[in-house]
């Protein structure tokens, strides 16, 4: 377990435990645990998602109306303590708190995977990406149902133990249809500094079920957005080149296509976009 100033990273649990319990005298333990994990939530998204800004202050105030200072202060000091225990090492911490509170609603069946299997399981999956980096640049992973976001932090846990910066070389793409799950995942992998979006909606049905979209910080400010339009259209057009009889099968571009792709995908031009696929990238030259 690390250590900070003398405080083990059960110790940030246990304060984080106590001030859940004071607030809990006037509200119940699972409205105090998702209260606090959404206005932490829209806090770090109000300092850089500006389009969804004005909704989600309104939304924090309206959360925040039912406590007193001194509750709200408790808030304040709760996201405090998971910060600095994300600082003794990567952790689900929020998710191991939700099983510590015992929050798990045995109707819904949310239980939260314990760390050390998620870590198992991603050095499994990642155990040398190495490659994959070297060719497109960095590693997607798609989290259909991401929880408190514990695979996701493995995820970036393994990568960073292989000598790879996480912070420049994965993307999460994060998904679950609990709204609680949404924002301790994106809480999590904001303080992490993980590029991710994570969607609160139904990763089987997102074209009728998708409620709102989270972007970490690090998604903004790495700008992703444009990354995974470049590698959208680099995709498509090494498909397209798979499938093509008159050459062999190809898994990369030249420098030169690569730079079209973002030269066009700069101009945002949904047309200009399929119209690349006639001369100047044409996959059999």
């Amino acid at each position: 377990m690390g250590k900070r100033n003398g405080v083990t990273g059960s110790e940030h649990k246990q304060a984080f435990a106590k001030l859940v319990e004071q607030n809990a005298q006037k509200h119940s333990k699972q409205e105090v645990f998702s209260d606090f994990c959404e206005m932490s939530a829209i806090s770090i998204s109000n300092a850089v998602d500006r389009t969804r800004r004005d909704e989600r202050e309104a939304r924090y105030l309206d959360i925040a109306k039912r406590y007193n200072t001194d509750e709200l202060n408790r808030f304040a000091e709760m996201l405090a303590h998971v910060v600095l225990e994300l600082e003794t090492g990567f952790s689900d911490v929020l998710g191991s708190l939700f099983m510590q509170l015992a929050l798990g609603d045995s109707w819904k069946g949310q239980f939260f995977t314990p760390y050390e299997v998620s870590y198992l399981m991603a050095a499994l999956t990642y155990e040398d990406v190495t490659e994959q980096i070297k060719h497109q640049g960095f590693v997607q992973i798609n989290e259909p149902c991401v929880g408190a976001g514990g695979m996701a932090i493995a995820s970036a846990d393994v990568l960073q133990k292989q000598g790879i910066n996480y912070q420049q070389h994965l993307h999460v793409a994060a998904t679950d249809l609990d709204k609680r799950a949404c924002h301790m995942a994106y809480i999590q992998l904001a303080l992490l500094h993980v590029p991710a979006i994570v969607t609160h909606g139904n990763a089987l049905c997102p074209e009728a079920q998708t409620y709102s979209h989270w972007f970490t910080p690090a998604h903004v400010l790495g700008q992703w957005d444009e990354k995974l339009k470049i590698r959208w259209f680099v995709d498509a057009f090494t498909e397209r080149c798979s499938q093509s009889a008159a050459i062999a099968p190809r898994t990369s571009v030249t420098p030169t296509e690569y730079q079209s792709a973002i030269d066009v995908i700069k101009t945002d031009s949904q047309a200009a976009q399929l119209s690349l696929f006639d001369d100047p990238l044409d996959c059999t030259q």
